[in-house]
């Protein structure tokens, strides 16, 4: 997995992670799908960090409802919001699921990665009966602990390739807002990648 150049937001955003880091929840982002009718679905789910060309780290269940949206609409949306710091930032990409077949040798390591740095009690999650259906009986809930080396076949990392996002500050009158957006390049020189990633940064009006 060749590192692209950090992208221009990486920094705002570095920086609201750290003035809100005593904040646990400020790890918890607003992550928007489309159903196959046409129809949003929107859930909380957790930052699990970076991949080296800047695509975000969550994780997800091969059962879950938003996988079965992605084979229709791959694309979606972050909404993010920092209370400290009081800004928001939206991060509209494609999303991408890794799983238990995936081809790409960077891409699996990542995920057997993230599945040894969960907690026990958030790898036991992935041995429950399936999301979304009648509840099961309750001792369902009390599998036997996942290996932690090995990840369940239902367990997928799941990441967000942003091409646009959109940070708000609410501090200052007027506020400012941001736009960054990613222009795709192909490139001429032998010795570069087959495209190149360039982003334009853009003062809007809040």
């Amino acid at each position: 997995m060749s590192a692209l150049p950090l992208a221009p937001w990486r920094s705002p955003l570095a920086r609201a992670l750290h003035l809100n880091r005593s904040l646990v929840y400020a790890r918890y982002v607003q992550l928007a799908t489309v159903r196959a009718d046409g129809r949003p679905a929107n859930r909380t789910i957790v930052f699990r960090g970076f991949l080296p060309d800047n695509q975000l780290k969550f994780i997800t269940d091969a059962r879950s409802e938003k996988v079965e949206q992605m084979t229709h609409q791959a694309w979606g949306e972050v909404c993010w919001y920092f209370p400290k710091s009081r800004e928001q930032f939206r991060l509209l990409g494609r999303l991408q699921l890794v799983q238990a077949d995936e081809p790409d040798p960077a891409l699996a390591a990542a995920r057997q990665s993230q599945w040894q740095d969960l907690s026990d009690a958030a790898r036991l999650q992935f041995a429950w009966p399936d999301p979304g259906q009648s509840r099961a009986a309750a001792s369902a809930f009390t599998p036997s602990a996942p290996d932690p080396l090995h990840p369940l076949s239902n367990f997928c990392l799941l990441l967000l390739c942003p091409v646009q996002v959109d940070h708000l500050e609410l501090r200052g009158d007027p506020q400012n807002r941001t736009r960054y957006d990613q222009q795709i390049a192909t490139a001429t020189s032998k010795d570069s990648a087959a495209a190149s990633h360039h982003w334009t940064v853009t003062a809007v009006n809040p």
